[in-house]
C-alpha cells in the first residue's frame, strides 16, 4: 500500500513497530522514523493498518499529543464498530478526524492497487481522502464512522461462509464418486461461480494451505461480526457454524491459510481427503 503510494507521488513517512518494515520501503522513496510522534506530527492524513483493534487504540493514544488540530486519521485496520467509534471520538475530543477504511483485497490486491475500500465517515472527508484512495484501490462510503468497518464484516462474512461451502462442494464430490477438479470446472460459469471458488478452489485442490489470510485473522473477523450482530439484535446462525468449523482448527493450524476450512471439514468426515498432493502448511 505505500508503495502505490509512493507510485502516485504522494509523500510518505512510515513508521512500524517493528522498525525493519519500515526501513525496507526507503528504496521505495518512503522516510522511515524511529518514533510514531515524528511520523505523525507534521501529516495531514495518517494512515493506520494494524493487526485489531486494541493495537489501534494503543497507537491513536501514543500519537495524540504529536497530532496537529484538523489532522484526518484513517484507519485501514479491520476492527470492531465499537472501536472505531471510540476511535472517532478520541480523535474528535483532540480537534482531529477520523475516517475507517478497512480494506478487502488481499495481498495481491494491495499490490496492485486494487483493492476495495470501504469508508466510513463524513462526505467531505472521504471526498478530501480520495486521490490517496485511488492510489490503492476503489472506495466507496458506505456511511458515517464505524460503517466501513460493518461492510468489511458483511465482506467477512461472506468470505468466511463461502470458503466453507467450496470446501464442502469440493468434499462431497470427491465422497460421491466424482472428481472434485473437474466438478469445479464444471461449475465455473454458473451461478456458483465467484472468486472464492476459483482462487480459494484451486487451493484446496492443490492442498495449498500456506498464507495469505489466516485461520487466526478469519476468526477475530468471525467474532467480531458476531458481536456487531449481538450489538444489532440479531441472529446470525450460518455465521456462527462457520466460527466453529474455525475454532475446531485455530490449535492445530492457526497460521494456515483460511482455505484450510477444507482441513476442518476433513476432521468432521475421517478417511475422506480431497486431492492426493502433500499438505502445504506454514511452520508454525
Amino acid at each position: 500500500m505505500v508503495r502505490r503510494l509512493l507510485g502516485a507521488g504522494f509523500p510518505v513517512t512510515a513508521w512500524n513497530r517493528t522498525a525493519s518494515k519500515a526501513a525496507a520501503l526507503v528504496d521505495a522513496g518512503a522516510i522511515a522514523v524511529p518514533l510514531l510522534v515524528d511520523a505523525v506530527r507534521d501529516a495531514d492524513i495518517v494512515l493506520s493498518m494494524l493487526e485489531a483493534g486494541p493495537v489501534v487504540g494503543a497507537v491513536i493514544a501514543a500519537a495524540l499529543p504529536a497530532l496537529r488540530p484538523g489532522t484526518l486519521w484513517i484507519d485501514m485496520s479491520s476492527t470492531r464498530q465499537s472501536e472505531a467509534h471510540d476511535f472517532h471520538a478520541a480523535l474528535a475530543e483532540a480537534g482531529c478526524r477520523f475516517v475507517d477504511a478497512p480494506v478487502s483485497g488481499g495481498v495481491g490486491g494491495a499490490g496492485a492497487g486494487t483493492l476495495a475500500i470501504m469508508a466510513g465517515g463524513t462526505p467531505e472527508d472521504i471526498d478530501e481522502a480520495r486521490p490517496v484512495f485511488e492510489a490503492m484501490g476503489k472506495v466507496t462510503r458506505v456511511g458515517p464512522a464505524g460503517a466501513g468497518q460493518v461492510a468489511k464484516l458483511c465482506n467477512q462474512l461472506i468470505v468466511g461462509g463461502t470458503l466453507n461451502i467450496v470446501a464442502e462442494a469440493l468434499l462431497l464430490a470427491h465422497a460421491a464418486g466424482a472428481d472434485p477438479a473437474s466438478v469445479r470446472d464444471a461449475i465455473r460459469g454458473g451461478f456458483a461461480e465467484s472468486r472464492i471458488l476459483d482462487v480459494h478452489g484451486q487451493r484446496m485442490l492443490e492442498r495449498n494451505f500456506m498464507p495469505g489470510g489466516q485461520v487466526t485473522t478469519q476468526l477475530k473477523d468471525l467474532h467480531n461480526i458476531l458481536a456487531a450482530a449481538a450489538a444489532a439484535g440479531v441472529a446470525l446462525p450460518v455465521t456462527s457454524l462457520v466460527t466453529e468449523r474455525y475454532e475446531s482448527i485455530r490449535e492445530v493450524y492457526p497460521q494456515a491459510d483460511h482455505s484450510a476450512a477444507l482441513l476442518a471439514l476433513e476432521r468432521l468426515n475421517p478417511g475422506q481427503r480431497v486431492g492426493g498432493a502433500p499438505d502445504q502448511l506454514p511452520a508454525e
